[in-house]
């Protein structure tokens, strides 16, 4: 199934809170948004590694850390940040129209 093409609402701004995670659902996919440094960036809840999520971890920098593993990802481009995972996760683009975050989702490939 192709994810929806459109941006889509996730959650209010006032739902965020500076360098902490947020997981939620949009479209029936898992997804992490962070309000880093005052911008909003939004991943998949999905650990290369071994398939888990990892929106439970915590920010380290610009990167959240798998609790199961220790494999990092940047939270702005979703890049593995270093081992056990070697490959990125998908990294989704944000829109905030007043007080609401919307995403479009990337394809997952």
């Amino acid at each position: 199934m192709s994810a929806n093409k459109d941006f889509q609402f996730a959650c209010k701004l006032s739902d965020l809170k500076p360098n902490q995670s947020l997981t939620l659902e949009v479209d029936e996919r898992f997804v992490v948004i962070v309000l880093l440094d005052g911008k909003v960036f939004c991943i998949e809840d999905l650990c290369t590694h071994d398939g888990g999520t990892f929106g439970d971890g915590e920010l380290d920098g610009n990167c959240i850390v798998c609790p199961r593993h220790g494999a990092k990802f940047d939270v702005r481009t979703g890049a593995a940040a270093c081992m056990p995972a070697t490959e990125p996760t998908l990294s989704h683009q944000v829109e905030i129209r007043e007080n609401d975050v919307f995403v479009k989702l990337s394809d997952s490939e």
